[in-house]
C-alpha cells in the first residue's frame, strides 16, 4: 500500500513537471461588476428622437447635389458608425455618381482636387464598385505625378488630400505599387506638416491619429466613438447627423451591455471558471470584443452571442494544449476530438472541458437546424476538429524542440489562431444563409486565409514576449530571425510592413472579386484582423489586459456619449 502511495505521489510530481505554467491574471471583469452595468438612454423619449432625427437626415441626404458633398456625406455616415441605417441612400448616392464617373473625374483632375479624387476612389474600393475604383485609382497617380500637383505652392497645406490620399492607399490591391507610393509619399508630408508649430491642434490630432493607425486597420464601432468625439465641438457635420450619431451609438451601447450581461451569467454557470481549469484564461470582456469584431452591427446579435460562447471555451482549450496538457494527454485529447466523444481514458480536466465544447457547437447547431432546416452541425464540428489538430502539431513542434522556418510555421499557425470556427460560424448563422450556399461552403477559401493571417500576425507582435517566457513554440517573429538572422527588431518590422500589408493587399482584393458574400461572413472577415491589431497594439491586451486597454474598454462599452 505505502509502494503505491509513493508510486501515486511520484506520478503527480512527475506530472506537475512535465506541465508548462503561464501564471494568468484572474480577470479585472467579474460578473459582479458587469451586471451592475447601467444601460442609458433607452427611455422612449430618446427612441422617438432618434426615428426623427432619422428622417431628418434622409431629408438631409437628399438636398446634397454636388458630387464632393455627396462622397463626403457618405465618408461621415460609415465615421460615424450610422452607415448601416443609410444604406439605400448610400447606394443610390454611388450609383448616380458612377453613372457619371468619368466627367466627374475630369473635373476633379481640372481643379486638382487631390481629396475629391483619393476619397472616390476609397469609398468605390469599401462599397465594391470595381470600374469606378479602377478609374479613380488611375487619375488619383495622374494627379499624383502632375507637375502642377506636386510643385504647386499650397500642396503641403491641403492636408485634407494627404490625409485622404493617405487612408486611401490602404485600400490597395496586389500590384497597386503606385498607390504605394502615393501613400508613403502622403504620409512623408504629413509628418512634415505635424512638426509645425504653428499647425491647429484639431489638425495635429487628426494627422497623429490617422498616422499612427489607417482607417481601414481600425475597430468601426471604437472609430465611430473617437470620430463623434472628434467632431463634437466643431461645426463640420450637420447637427441633425451628429445628433443621430451620439443617440445610436448609445443605444447600441446599451445593446451591447445587455447582451454581457447575459453571456457573462452563461460563462458563469457553464462551470469551466473552476480549480480543475485554473490555470486557463478566464476573460469574459476580451471575448466578448472579439464577439463585436465578428459582427458589430446591432442586426448580427445573433452571431455575437454564439462566437462569443464558442470564443469563452476554445481559449480553454487553447490553455490545455500551450499550458497544461502534457504531450501524451494531447494526443488523447486530439484523437477525442476528431472522434466527437469524451474518451473514457481522458483525465478528468480535459472531460470538464469536453463536455461543455461539444454541448456548445451542438447547441448552436441545433437551434439552427431548429429555426431553419439546415444542417450546420458538421460544418462547425470541421472547424473547431481543424484548430485542435493544428494546436497539437504546434504542442509536438514545441516538445521536440523543433524550430519550423517561416513558411511552415504560417501554414499551420493561420489555422491555430481558430478564426476558421468563428468565420465559419458567422457564415452558417448569416440570415441570408441558403442550403446551396451552405452545400458551397468551401474548407477553406482563400478570404479566410488571408483574414487568419493578419489575426495571427498581430497576435504574434503583440504575444511574443509572454510566450517566450513561459515557454512555446517559436512564433512568426523569430521564425523570421532564424530564417534570415536578423534581430528582433528587424523581423517586427518585416511582419509590420511588409507581411502585414502584403495580406491586407491581398484581404482587399479578394473581398472585391466576391461582392456577393454572405454580409456578417464579410464583416467577419474584415472584422477579426482589426481587432485583433486592436488586443495586440500595446501587447498582449486579451491575456494580459493592460491600462490602455481597460480604458478603451471603459469608454467603449461602459461610458456613453453626453447629450
Amino acid at each position: 500500500m505505502m509502494l503505491c502511495l509513493l508510486s501515486c505521489s511520484n506520478y503527480f510530481k512527475l506530472m506537475a513537471a512535465l506541465r508548462r505554467t503561464a501564471n494568468f491574471k484572474p480577470s479585472i471583469w467579474d460578473d459582479s461588476y458587469i451586471q451592475s452595468l447601467q444601460e442609458y438612454y433607452t427611455e422612449e423619449k430618446y427612441v422617438i428622437r432618434r426615428e426623427w432625427l432619422k428622417e431628418q437626415v434622409k431629408f438631409f441626404i437628399t438636398k446634397t447635389k454636388s458630387t464632393i458633398e455627396q462622397l463626403e456625406l457618405i465618408n461621415a455616415l460609415g465615421q460615424l458608425g450610422v452607415a448601416y441605417l443609410f444604406e439605400l441612400e448610400i447606394k443610390n448616392m454611388l450609383s448616380s455618381i458612377s453613372s457619371s464617373i468619368e466627367t466627374i473625374i475630369t473635373d476633379m483632375e481640372e481643379s486638382i482636387d487631390l481629396h475629391g479624387i483619393a476619397l472616390l476612389f476609397r469609398l468605390f474600393r469599401v462599397y465594391g464598385d470595381l470600374q469606378g475604383s479602377q478609374l479613380s485609382l488611375k487619375s488619383l497617380v495622374r494627379s499624383i505625378k502632375s507637375e502642377s500637383m506636386i510643385f504647386k505652392a499650397n500642396i503641403e497645406q491641403d492636408i485634407k488630400g494627404l490625409l485622404s490620399v493617405y487612408e486611401a492607399s490602404h485600400l490597395a490591391f496586389e500590384g497597386d505599387d503606385e498607390l504605394d507610393e502615393a501613400g508613403e509619399f502622403a504620409a512623408e508630408k504629413l509628418r512634415e506638416l505635424r512638426k509645425n508649430s504653428s499647425l491647429d491642434p484639431k489638425l495635429g490630432e487628426q494627422i497623429d491619429y490617422a498616422l499612427e493607425i489607417p482607417l481601414h486597420w481600425r475597430v468601426p464601432r471604437f472609430h465611430a466613438r473617437w470620430f463623434i468625439d472628434f467632431h463634437s465641438n466643431q461645426k463640420k457635420i450637420d447637427s441633425n447627423l451628429l445628433e443621430l450619431a451620439k443617440l445610436d451609438y448609445n443605444r447600441i451601447q446599451s445593446l451591447y451591455k445587455n447582451e454581457l450581461k447575459e453571456l457573462s451569467r452563461w460563462w458563469k454557470d457553464l462551470g469551466l471558471v473552476c480549480e480543475k481549469l485554473g490555470f486557463a484564461r478566464n476573460r469574459p470582456v476580451e471575448n466578448y470584443l472579439w464577439a463585436l469584431g465578428s459582427a458589430y452591427e446591432p442586426q448580427f446579435w445573433r452571431i455575437r452571442k454564439e462566437n462569443f460562447k464558442l470564443n469563452c471555451v476554445v481559449v480553454v482549450i487553447d490553455d490545455i494544449y500551450d499550458v497544461f496538457g502534457t504531450l501524451d494527454e494531447l494526443e488523447l485529447f486530439t484523437n477525442a476530438i476528431e472522434r466527437w466523444i469524451i474518451a473514457p481514458e481522458l483525465p478528468e480536466y480535459m472531460k470538464i472541458c469536453l463536455l461543455a465544447f461539444f454541448n456548445t457547437v451542438d447547441d448552436i447547431a441545433n437551434k439552427i437546424l431548429l429555426e431553419k432546416g439546415l444542417h450546420i452541425q458538421l460544418y462547425l464540428r470541421q472547424s473547431c476538429v481543424d484548430v485542435c489538430k493544428a494546436y497539437f502539431k504546434e504542442a509536438r513542434w514545441y516538445h521536440g524542440g523543433h524550430n519550423p522556418n517561416l513558411h511552415e510555421y504560417l501554414e499551420n499557425a493561420w489555422i491555430s489562431i481558430a478564426a476558421i470556427i468563428v468565420l465559419t460560424e458567422a457564415y452558417c448563422l448569416s440570415d441570408d444563409l441558403t442550403a446551396e450556399a451552405l452545400q458551397n461552403f468551401k474548407f477553406y477559401p482563400d478570404v479566410v486565409l488571408h483574414s487568419s493571417i493578419l489575426i495571427r500576425l498581430y497576435n504574434d507582435l503583440g504575444t511574443l514576449s509572454a510566450e517566450m517566457q513561459r515557454g512555446d513554440v517559436s512564433k512568426s517573429v523569430q521564425c523570421y530571425m532564424n530564417d534570415k538572422n536578423v534581430s528582433e527588431s528587424d523581423a517586427r518590422k518585416y511582419i509590420k510592413r511588409i507581411l502585414i500589408r502584403k495580406h491586407w493587399k491581398a484581404l482587399n482584393e479578394t473581398l472585391a472579386a466576391n461582392p456577393n458574400l454572405l454580409g456578417s461572413f464579410k464583416t467577419g472577415l474584415l472584422g477579426l484582423p482589426q481587432m485583433s491589431q486592436f488586443l495586440y497594439q500595446s501587447g498582449d491586451g486579451f491575456a494580459d489586459p493592460n491600462f490602455e486597454t481597460h480604458n478603451r474598454v471603459i469608454k467603449f462599452l461602459i461610458e456613453p456619449i453626453p447629450l
